[in-house]
């Protein structure tokens, strides 16, 4: 079952395209925006992350930081973020363990692959509380990126 709006996030620690551990905890004090995508090199994945990446001083304005999570290796991401220029972290949930916990993987995705992520996104705020939950069974829509930035300028 998907995470609620007012719950208390679930910590995690993944590693990044570099082979760091990147733990929530880390941005204590930060508004943070999870954003889970089914696959690096994919069409409606990449437009979202191009989004994001076009307007990521809209969001450190807000004090919010980016964190980008599929299923992909670190190596595949990182090859991602290089070919698209990513200015924010792409985090591999490869075991598949916080998008579980975050309630955003499909059991049975296209071509028959099971355990990839759902689009979703979720916005924690500076104590780590979930203040806006989106997850997306159909995979070719994106999150509502108006309406998280309007939670965020409420916040900050």
């Amino acid at each position: 079952m998907a995470l609620q709006t007012g719950e208390k996030a679930p910590v995690f620690s993944l590693y990044n395209t570099d082979k760091e551990l990147v733990s929530l905890a880390d941005y204590q004090g930060k508004n943070v925006l999870i954003l889970f995508f089914p696959l690096a090199f994919t069409n409606v994945c990449t437009a979202e992350l191009c989004s994001i990446r076009d307007g990521l001083a809209e969001y450190q304005g807000l004090n919010t930081e980016i964190l980008a999570i599929s299923v992909d290796s670190p190596q595949t991401l990182k090859q991602y973020k290089i070919s698209q220029e990513y200015n924010f972290s792409l985090l591999s949930d490869f075991n598949k363990e916080v998008s579980t916990a975050y309630g955003s993987i499909y059991e049975l995705f296209s071509l028959g692959m099971r355990g990839v992520s759902k689009r979703s996104a979720f916005l924690i705020d500076q104590d780590g509380v979930i203040q806006y939950a989106e997850v997306l069974e159909n995979a070719g829509e994106v999150p509502n990126f108006a309406a998280i930035k309007e939670i965020l300028s409420n916040l900050n």
